[in-house]
């Protein structure tokens, strides 16, 4: 059998040996979108893309403790941080996507409202909503990785994690209601205005990365929906393939169809009155 310092080591953290190469691998694809949003933030000149430039940065710290943690199994400050990372880290982009789709309603209805709600007030709306699933999420999973407290505890606080991930996945699909309602105004709009066609590539951008956050949210549920006797967390391909690879995919999308680049100028920012989370000066 190969040697596995993960495993051999006394103490460990891990119950697996992890692959080194597919963790550097990603650490290395979230350094080059981490550096490419930057990039574009400043292009755009959109300060509120810190956000998804948050996302970028929690998904590669993600993968520097994991990495450290695979060559430090015994280490728990690096397997914990990685742990929690993961877990919490898509909430940014979650974020982002509510406050894009906040612009949108501010730039491409004729009212700047969505069924009665201002465009200046959905991003906020949806933004605090993401705030309480990640304080829920924050809590859940921190508790859950302190050490040497009992099995049965660590249960219950995965399941406060995977009730706020509940939560998450209540307000993603109210917004998707919402998003559908945006769709059928913004088309109407494009055929108006040929200049708001490429707006609407923004939004099947949104309903995109969306459907990639729910696939992650649902593979979270299921994975802890057996306890902590599931088998899914000693097998990392299931967390590459329908966590991490997704989110990558999702903040990828940003990178493609910027908002910044569809959203030019200061005229199609908020009133000044609200910026990026929806916070009065």
């Amino acid at each position: 059998m190969e040697y596995c310092k993960a495993l051999t080591t006394p103490d460990t953290m891990w119950t697996f040996c992890p692959n080194m190469g597919a963790s550097i691998f990603f650490l290395v694809l979230f350094a080059g979108t981490t550096i490419a949003h930057v990039f574009q933030a400043a292009h755009y000149k959109k300060t509120y893309c810190w956000v998804i430039i948050m996302s970028t940065l929690w998904q590669l710290l993600t993968y520097i403790f994991r990495t450290i943690s695979i060559q430090t199994p015994a280490s728990f400050g690096n397997y914990a941080a990685w742990f929690v990372l993961i877990l919490v880290a898509p909430l940014w982009t979650n974020a982002f996507a509510y406050m894009v789709f906040g612009r949108l309603v501010h730039n491409y209805t004729p009212d700047r409202k969505l069924w009665g709600l201002p465009a200046s007030r959905f991003g906020l709306v949806f933004v605090v909503l993401d705030i309480v699933a990640f304080v829920i999420q924050v809590y859940g999973a921190a508790t859950a990785t302190a050490q040497n407290i009992p099995t049965d505890e660590v249960l219950r606080d995965l399941h406060i994690y995977m009730g706020g991930v509940g939560v998450q996945l209540f307000f993603i699909l109210v917004c998707l209601v919402f998003g559908i309602k945006l769709w059928f105004v913004m088309r109407r709009e494009a055929v108006r205005f040929p200049s708001a066609r490429p707006a609407m590539i923004l939004l099947y951008t949104q309903f995109i990365v969306l459907i990639l956050i729910i696939i992650r949210i649902v593979f979270r549920i299921v994975e802890y929906s057996s306890g902590l006797k599931s088998t899914i967390p000693n097998h990392e391909a299931y967390q590459y393939c329908l966590d991490t690879l997704p989110m990558f995919i999702a903040i990828l999308m940003y990178n493609i169809v910027h908002p910044g680049r569809i959203m030019r100028g200061p005229e199609t920012e908020m009133p000044s009155s609200w910026r990026c989370c929806g916070k009065r000066k």
